[in-house]
């Protein structure tokens, strides 16, 4: 049996020189010190002050029955109690969620499908389909707005077309309907999203092997089979990536709603960011409209961090 130095058997000390085994994850310590920090704290100092300080003051805002002008009162939470008490806050924030399908959820379907076919398919000009496909996204979407209420008209470019092929009894005041109102600027919404959709799931399935499909075909796979199998689990992560911006885009929607309807007929289009410029300009609830934003801000991060939540679980 043999004794090592320390007097314990079977357990002989390190020779001189031996190197040292790493020390526990815990107890390591960056060579730099705290270098790194001081790089990071110029960048922290212009988010905090553009971005935090804001919030923060947002939210101590919410906690007041003001103005704007005169002496601010303190009511705690009264003005979030009013966000889900107030039907027509709770029905704008409603609203917000059916945007969703028509910002976020239509635009990734229809985008899958353009997508695997501009990719997969021998399309020429792929370059100028893309360009024209991504165009909305470059414009501003006060003039995408503008646009589009003429052709909603009730003698604009949808009722003609409509009139021109024999269907006058469908035609409507697209933008006057308190039925379909709604979906009408949410398929504005879905027109502007699908270019990007697009576009972030063609540079991901440009990246995917084509011997994976060489392969799939001589296993007898079909193009469907082929797009669920391969190409879908492919774009995951562009998947994620289309659905957070989207439903950010749905839920701040402010200046479509503006241009368009201004939260009308009635109260049948209107949305959170749009209640919080009515309540904080118009009614002068300065206290309520912080009120609304920060349960907005809220929202969005919550559904954005279930949505990457999903995603990294699909990995």
């Amino acid at each position: 049996m043999v004794v090592g130095r320390s007097g314990s058997a079977g357990a002989p000390l390190p020779a001189a020189g031996a190197p040292r085994s790493p020390a526990p994850p815990g107890r390591r310590r960056s060579k730099y010190g705290l270098a790194p920090y001081g790089f990071l704290l110029p960048a922290f100092a212009i988010y905090a002050l553009f971005l935090l300080y804001p919030l923060g003051r947002a939210v101590q805002i919410s906690l007041y029955d003001w103005d704007g002008l005169t002496l601010a009162t303190f009511v705690g939470l009264d003005n979030y109690v009013d966000v889900f008490a107030d039907d027509q806050l709770r029905a704008s924030f409603e609203h917000a969620l059916v945007l969703i399908f028509f910002f976020a959820v239509l635009p990734l379907a229809i985008g899958l499908v353009l997508a695997a076919v501009l990719t997969r398919g021998q399309v020429r000009g792929l370059g100028f389909f893309r360009t024209i496909v991504f165009l909305p996204q470059v414009i501003a979407m006060v003039v995408v707005a503008v646009a589009w209420r003429q052709i909603y008209a009730p003698d604009g470019l949808l009722n003609d077309a409509l009139r021109a092929v024999g269907l006058e009894e469908w035609t409507r005041t697209w933008l006057g309907d308190f039925t379909l109102t709604l979906p009408a600027v949410g398929l504005i919404g879905t027109w502007v999203s699908t270019g990007l959709v697009t576009v972030l799931l063609m540079a991901g399935m440009s990246r995917v092997p084509t011997e994976l499909y060489e392969a799939a075909t001589l296993d007898g796979a079909g193009a469907v089979r082929k797009f669920f199998a391969i190409t879908l689990p492919a774009v995951r992560a562009e998947i994620v990536v289309a659905l957070t911006l989207t439903i950010i885009a749905a839920l701040k929607t402010f200046d479509l709603v503006y241009v368009t309807t201004s939260g009308g007929p009635g109260s049948t289009t209107t949305v959170p960011a749009f209640e919080v410029y009515r309540r904080a300009f118009q009614l002068g609830e300065v206290g309520s409209a912080a009120a609304v934003a920060v349960v907005l801000t809220l929202l969005i991060f919550g559904l954005n961090a279930a949505v990457n939540r999903l995603g990294e679980r699909g990995r």
